[in-house]
């Protein structure tokens, strides 16, 4: 009975085929060609067609970005030579901005100098019409001090039963007032 089955199993496979063709040895003859054919076609499509384009397109790339690192690198030293130009104009207006101050410094100084110098006349000069003022009132009050010792004095002699001349009286009151 094995046998019958195992026989029947062949019959079944030679009616039904080989089997898978890549597996059936006497076609691997035309499968190598075939697969060294193909291969032989893809290198020759890809190293004459594709591969350049691609080299071409990182070689593009390669220098699009060799091309901006140097472009950076350019607009870096320019930032930091503008910021150094940013820098001296800085210090440089400060500077300015000191010797500025320091003019008008002397400036309102000089003015306040004058002002003050123009203060100190007109002070001068009113203290002088003061002065002048005050002696005068001064002189006016010494005569009216005359006036009233010689009055006084004539009507105090008057009282005592007295008589004085006016030349006697003027001369005993500037006597006195003298010292």
């Amino acid at each position: 009975m094995a046998t019958d089955t195992h026989s029947a199993a062949e019959a079944a496979h030679d009616a039904a085929g080989p089997g898978m063709p890549q597996l059936d040895f006497s076609t691997w003859g035309n499968q190598i060609f075939w697969l060294v054919l193909t291969l032989i076609a893809i290198y020759f499509i890809l190293s004459r067609v594709a591969l350049p384009r691609i080299a071409a397109v990182l070689a593009e790339r390669q220098g699009t970005i060799t091309n901006d690192i140097a472009a950076a690198e350019d607009l870096k030293a320019k930032a930091l030579d503008a910021e150094a130009a940013y820098d001296k104009a800085l210090i440089d207006a400060r500077a300015e901005a000191g010797r500025i101050v320091a003019e008008t410094k002397e400036g309102i100084q000089a003015d306040l100098d004058k002002a003050i110098a123009k203060a100190d006349t007109q002070i001068a000069a009113k203290a002088a019409e003061g002065e002048k003022v005050i002696a005068e009132i001064r002189a006016g009050a010494m005569e009216n001090v005359k006036v009233v010792a010689k009055d006084t004095a004539k009507e105090i002699v008057a009282a005592m039963g007295g008589k004085a001349d006016a030349k006697s009286i003027t001369a005993a009151v500037t006597a006195r007032m003298k010292g």
